[in-house]
Order: structure tokens, then C-alpha cells, then sequence
């Protein structure tokens, strides 16, 4: 039985202060704790592997899934073409007039001071349309229209509550998809 000055362990002295160590620190001193240390260190293993494997999986599923609704919307998006109003004349006039977008909704500018002008794109398989409307007052307006830079027609307004209307017709997104490759 060793002494309390002899060190326990005859290949390493005993340092003053220092508590005993042994030579693995990490191996568990009896087989139970051994069994066990492996099945934590297998658990852990296999709860990284889970974890990665749905990532993976939820990835793989939105990748399928997506239907692309940002994607598609910009694909499918409908041609146009510039189309510019003006309206010419003195004082104001209340202008209506196709604007940008599919929905085809007239855009309203009440008592537009004259001379007035706006270029907008129109979806192609649509009717440009520019509608003025004089006030009580009357005076004269005339409103012209331009598809992509080309004078298409004119109109004019005149007296008290004098009406004039300008429009046109683009052509299809087929057609103009056609005539475009063939230029």
C-alpha cells in the first residue's frame, strides 16, 4: 500500500499541487461508462445526420414545389408599345387616356392645364385611346396620337363641353412577335 509521500503511479512522480491525472483522460474508467460514452457519442452522430438529411429534403421539396409565381409573372408578361397623347390648346381640359398595365383602365387627369403630353405602354392586342373634354368655358383642344414615335391620328375639341376622341389599334402580341422576327 503506498505511502502518502510515495507517488501512486511509479512511472509518473507526483507533482506538489497539481491533483493525480491519469494517461486518458478521456477513456472512462470502467465498461459501463464506456458503453455509454460511445452511445452518446453514435446519438449525437445520428441526430447531425437527421438534421442534414431534412435540410437536404426541404430543399429538394421546395425546388419541386415552386411554382415559380414570381418567375412566371415576369415571363408571361404581355409585349406593348409606346404610345404618346398629347393635347395641344388653352386653358385646362379633363383628359382620360389607356394607360400602362393589362387591366385596361382609363387613367382620369381633371382640368390638365394645356399643352399636355404622356407617353405610356400599351399591351399590344389593345386600343390606345385618348378622350378630351373641354369645361364650360369651352375654347378649342386637339388631341394626337403616336404609336412608337408615328403620328397615328388627331382630333379636335371645340365650344362649351366640346368632346374629341383619338384612338387606334395595336396589333396582336402574335402578329407583332411574328413581323418583329422578320424584320
Amino acid at each position: 500500500m503506498p505511502t502518502p509521500q510515495e507517488p501512486t503511479n511509479p512511472e509518473q512522480p507526483e507533482q506538489p499541487g497539481r491533483p493525480e491525472q491519469s494517461e486518458h483522460p478521456e477513456e472512462p474508467e470502467t465498461p459501463e461508462a464506456a458503453g455509454k460514452a460511445s452511445r452518446s457519442t453514435d446519438r449525437r452522430g445520428i441526430a447531425v445526420a437527421v438534421a442534414l438529411l431534412l435540410a437536404c429534403g426541404a430543399f429538394v421539396t421546395y425546388g419541386i414545389l415552386d411554382t415559380g409565381s414570381d418567375r412566371a409573372g415576369k415571363e408571361s408578361a404581355v409585349p406593348t408599345a409606346a404610345v404618346t397623347y398629347e393635347v395641344v390648346g388653352e386653358g385646362a381640359a379633363d383628359i382620360s387616356y389607356r394607360g400602362d398595365g393589362e387591366d385596361g383602365r382609363a387613367s382620369v387627369v381633371n382640368d390638365a392645364e394645356l399643352p399636355w403630353k404622356k407617353t405610356v405602354d400599351v399591351p399590344l392586342g389593345t386600343s390606345p385611346v385618348i378622350n378630351v373634354t373641354l369645361g364650360e368655358k369651352g375654347g378649342e383642344a386637339s388631341c394626337t396620337l403616336a404609336v412608337r414615335g408615328r403620328h397615328v391620328q388627331r382630333a379636335t375639341a371645340s365650344g362649351s363641353f366640346g368632346r374629341s376622341t383619338c384612338t387606334s389599334e395595336l396589333p396582336a402580341a402574335e402578329a407583332s412577335a411574328t413581323a418583329g422576327g422578320a424584320r
